[in-house]
């Protein structure tokens, strides 16, 4: 096993890790050969009840389109969030643990259809339905998927990615971790430039 191992952690519903998205892309791309890299769902907002506020709503607005304009990502902003929404990022997460339940293999693709659904598309993607569609978009049986995503597994495993990212002491996504024979070490905290990103990550790699 490659000793050496990169952790991105992420939300599906954090507007910043979707503007990380060619980043993180492009990372797995080039450094594929050299260490493992990881998806740590971080839990934004697990659990929410409540619809979100118009002041919430706006204040969320003005982060997603700072997002746009810092890193050119697509999003929908009329009508996105709709009066009666609940934030709670807890069921995209669990999607994505249950697709790594089914098929390791799709698990980066399939997040990223998830925030792609959500930003650039407005789809509501804290609905089961949404989620077994965007599944059965990248080639998974529609019941398969709906009976894993409601298993107590997925679930707990859910559970278990929300404390590995607390226990490392990360509230703030998305955020790169390195580990080595050494132990763990954040690499960067927050949206980073490809260019940027890849010196850092070849200095490490040099350790």
């Amino acid at each position: 096993m490659n000793e050496k191992t990169l952790w991105y952690i992420a939300d599906p519903m954090c507007s910043w890790c979707w503007g990380f998205a060619p980043v993180i892309e492009a990372i797995r791309w080039n450094y594929s050969n050299f260490l493992k890299i990881e998806l740590v769902l971080g839990g934004l907002r697990p659990g929410t009840k409540q619809a979100i506020a118009p002041a919430q709503r706006e204040e969320i607005l003005h982060h997603w389109k700072a997002v746009k304009c810092a890193t050119g990502q697509s999003f929908c902003f009329e009508g996105a969030m709709p009066e009666g929404f609940i934030y709670d990022t807890e069921p995209a997460s669990r999607a994505v643990v249950a697709m790594s339940l089914i098929n390791s293999e799709v698990i980066f693709p399939f997040f990223k259809s998830i925030q792609s659904a959500f930003y650039a598309e407005q789809k509501d993607v804290t609905e089961p339905e949404i989620l077994v569609q965007l599944a059965t978009d990248i080639g998974i049986d529609a019941k398969l998927f709906l009976r894993v995503f409601e298993s107590d597994e997925a679930k707990n495993q859910t559970s278990i990615h929300f404390d590995k990212v607390r226990r490392w002491g990360v509230h703030s996504f998305p955020t790169v971790i390195v580990q080595n024979a050494a132990g763990y070490s954040i690499l960067n905290r927050g949206y980073c430039p490809l260019e940027a990103l890849c010196l850092q990550l070849d200095d490490w790699l040099k350790t």
